[in-house]
């Protein structure tokens, strides 16, 4: 039996079990390779114009005046041929410009860090839970146990509620921790990028566990006096990868809506989502889940890709819901006494391996060099159409991105994903020390890793970052973004006054 950490509704969780995260590029699936070719070739129009304009362009830089006249001779008496280039210019620009997407560029983005007074050590954590009387010795010895292998360090927080003795898990304690996180957020973020709320058009929040009414997204436009035609959305229920989810919702937006900003925030809320129950399941999203959020401005106006700091490149979106067991392998329920928790399966590790192998197999048509791609499909096509004994090939996903934002929902996930992806200690860093600082923060854990690289200062122009997340339904979603320039950290970074202390040791 071997010990795995995954994610409860999107989080980390950590359960016995005996199988572990599958080895997902020795099996592929041509379909979703298809796919993602499918996704490359939608821009085929664009890669077929751009070498043709650039002949056009070197053709008519050779020429001299003499050719320039005779070509105004020949158009001058032949109005048909002035007529039919003209209508081809006309509609291959019309074309290029209607089915060429808007670039969305990231201006910047905000994590939320919670004040000192509401971290927790681990043997605070322990009394705490043992002085609430809601457990008994066995739920208290497996809480310790995921404590010491989950990788979380001692300065993670807690809501202001699990403080008290007893906790004090209410809707307005529910509502204070959401306008906390989010407001402190949003603040940062106006103030880092001097936007006015008033020029937000699109708001997107998710949040899985807390959906208040109104909504969490209206209390932000009450809260900052948002404009009232802001095309405002509120996600809930889809776990730790909505994130991902919430920045692809916001660039579509900013296809169709021109010239404006998008802000998306991504939280968890704990407060009256934890479980004071024994069944062992639905206690380990009370070790691993702790509180964060994140604040993202995009934008599509073409001005701002000078202060921008990335240019979203991809986004891919896996989906295994139609599957049942894949469906309810993370369920949130009642225990066999009414206590409300989230529910995890035994299949949860084999399910989440195939929604990353689908998710990966997708984009890497979309992000590795040719190279790769030859050999990946020479043993593709070799094995399974000529049934030849031929070794897989797994594609080297290090020569397609600079740095990898793996979503902390526990260590365990991690290694294996380390191990898959054949990556260097280096390239999991910024995951393994955002859940030893920050613990699991759900949806929002990939802007703390990318906040980690930045304050580093790794990030250089050019560079690409593969942000990865996972979660209940159940999903997996990848976004892929492009530094526009050698990213510094922004001020008030959550890394500002401990950066200097990582990496730490974690414990393996």
């Amino acid at each position: 039996m071997s010990t795995t950490t995954d994610s409860a509704n999107g989080g980390g969780v950590q359960i016995q079990q005996s199988r572990i995260l599958p080895d997902f590029l020795q099996s592929v699936n041509l379909k979703y390779v298809k796919l993602g070719y499918h996704y490359l070739m939608t821009h085929l129009l664009t890669l077929l114009l751009v070498p043709l304009m650039a002949v056009i362009i070197i053709q008519a830089s050779q020429m001299n005046p003499d050719d320039i006249h005779q070509l105004w001779l020949h158009l001058k008496y032949n109005l048909v041929s002035v007529v039919i280039c003209s209508a081809f210019l006309v509609f291959g620009s019309t074309v290029y410009i209607m089915t060429r997407p808007r670039s969305v560029y990231l201006v910047d983005y905000s994590c939320y860090r919670p004040p000192s007074h509401l971290q927790v050590k681990y043997q605070q954590f322990m009394e705490h839970s043992r002085l609430t009387g809601d457990f008994d010795e066995s739920s208290l010895e497996f809480q310790r146990r995921i404590l010491e292998r989950s990788g979380l360090g001692e300065e993670t927080y807690v809501p202001e509620a699990m403080h008290y003795l007893p906790p004090r898990p209410s809707m307005a304690a529910a509502r204070e921790e959401a306008e906390q996180v989010m407001f402190g957020a949003l603040d940062n973020l106006f103030a880092n990028t001097n936007v006015k709320p008033k020029d937000i058009g699109v708001l997107v929040v998710n949040c899985s566990l807390f959906n208040p009414t109104p909504s969490l997204s209206a209390m932000i436009v009450n809260k900052y006096k948002l404009r009232g035609n802001i095309r405002s959305f509120n996600l809930g229920g889809m776990g730790c990868s909505a994130g991902v989810i919430a920045v692809d919702l916001a660039k579509d937006m900013l296809q169709v809506h021109r010239n404006t900003y998008a802000v998306v925030v991504s939280t968890e809320n704990i407060t009256q989502n934890w479980y004071f129950g024994n069944k062992k399941s639905m206690l380990i999203p009370n070790c691993l889940f702790r509180v964060g959020g994140a604040a993202v401005l995009l934008s599509n106006k073409p001005k701002d890709k000078r202060r921008a700091k990335y240019r979203i490149v991809h986004v891919v979106r896996t989906h295994k819901g139609a599957n049942d067991n894949a469906f309810r392998c993370v369920y949130q329920e009642q225990d066999d006494v009414g206590k409300t928790g989230v529910s995890l399966s035994k299949d949860l590790m084999a399910i989440a391996g195939l929604a990353l192998k689908t998710n990966i197999t997708t984009l890497g048509p979309l992000v590795l060099p040719i190279s790769e791609q030859l050999l990946f499909f020479t043993t593709l096509v070799a094995k399974r159409l000529f049934n030849a004994r031929v070794k897989p090939y797994i594609p080297d996903f290090k020569l397609a991105f600079d740095h990898f934002c793996i979503h902390a929902g526990g260590r365990a996930v991690i290694d294996e994903l380390e191990k898959n992806l054949q990556l260097l200690p280096v390239h999991v860093e910024a995951s393994r020390m955002a859940l030893h600082r920050f613990g699991n923060t759900s949806s929002s854990s990939i802007w703390y890793e990318l906040a980690y690289t930045e304050a580093k200062g790794r990030m250089r122009k050019g560079n690409r970052v593969w942000q990865i997340a996972f979660g209940s339904g159940f999903k997996c979603n990848s976004a892929v973004w492009e530094a526009l320039r050698n990213v510094k950290p922004s001020p008030n970074s959550p890394w500002e006054d401990c950066i200097h202390k990582y990496p730490v040791q974690t414990v393996m």
